[in-house]
């Protein structure tokens, strides 16, 4: 992920921060419990694509 891609990137519920996870390829936000896939590199923005974290994957992302 393009690290200048994400800087600019907000959550399109929020519009709070996102956080890249490499390993599952998506764009976490924590306030929106949210995450977005990444397809081709290409990170899919639309709520509809994105699943629900549930409430260990959030205490993981704090720490």
């Amino acid at each position: 992920m393009d690290k200048r891609l994400l800087e600019i990137l907000v959550c399109p519920v929020t519009k709070g921060p996102l956080i890249y996870d490499r390993a599952k390829q998506e764009l976490v936000s924590r306030s929106a419990r949210l995450a977005y896939p990444i397809r081709d590199d290409i990170p899919i923005m639309l709520e509809e694509e994105a699943r629900e974290l549930s409430d260990d994957e959030i205490e993981q992302l704090a720490k």
